[in-house]
Order: C-alpha cells, then sequence, then structure tokens
C-alpha cells in the first residue's frame, strides 16, 4: 500500500524558514516524479515545486522561485520541501504528491496519483 507522510509544517514569522519532509513508502519511488502542492483557505489547491525523479528536473511556481528550493533523498523516497524567505501568502495546507506517468504537466493534480494527508504552514506577519 502506498502511503505519503508529510511533516515540518508549523507557525513561523514573516521572513523565516520552515523545511516540509513526504516519506513514501509501499514502493520505491526514485523513477516517480514527486511535488508539492498547497492549498490556502477558501482557495483551490495550486502547484508549489516538482521533482521530477530522483537528481532529475525541478519546476516550481513563479510564486515561490527563488524562495523555495524542493529536493530528494538519494533512495528517491523521501522529498523535502525548503521554505525560505515565508511570506503570509504562503499559508496554507502543503500537500505531498506522487506519480508514475512521465507524460504531461507536473504542474497539474491531474498528474499525480499519490497524495499526502496535508501538513498545515503559518505564516505570521
Amino acid at each position: 500500500q502506498v502511503q505519503l507522510v508529510e511533516s515540518g509544517g508549523g507557525v513561523v514569522q514573516a521572513g523565516g524558514s520552515l523545511r516540509l519532509s513526504c516519506a513514501a513508502s509501499g514502493r520505491t519511488f526514485n523513477s516517480y516524479a514527486m511535488g508539492w502542492f498547497r492549498q490556502a483557505p477558501g482557495k483551490e489547491r495550486e502547484f508549489v515545486a516538482a521533482s521530477r525523479w530522483a537528481g532529475g528536473s525541478t519546476y516550481y511556481a513563479d510564486s515561490v522561485k527563488g524562495r523555495f528550493t524542493i529536493s530528494r533523498d538519494n533512495a528517491g523516497n523521501t522529498v523535502y520541501l525548503q521554505m525560505n524567505s515565508l511570506k503570509p501568502e504562503d499559508t496554507a495546507v502543503y500537500y505531498c504528491a506522487a506519480t508514475s506517468s512521465s507524460g504531461g504537466s507536473y504542474y497539474s493534480q491531474r498528474m499525480y496519483n499519490y497524495w499526502g494527508q496535508g501538513t498545515q504552514v503559518t505564516v505570521s506577519s
């Protein structure tokens, strides 16, 4: 059974940093694309970042480019999201996602077939 478990969320002041982790289990994920999405209250879930495979291409939303960094461990089963220079507008529930597909857009939720339960990130002003 595939499981994605996020951790690392919390409350931080604007300008601060957090690192989210997502541990994947149930199969080998080093050839899977893994990504992060977020959903703020009253808004739709949106793309944040993705890693095509362990050591592969990375993709970022314009709103986080230069502030957030996605990375994976060597085995490819854990994905991290280092978030620096956090802003109040980064407040959201952050979800980890994974897909075995290689065609399509990694920016789209429809690309991903495995999801974590989410972790709350709150940035205070």
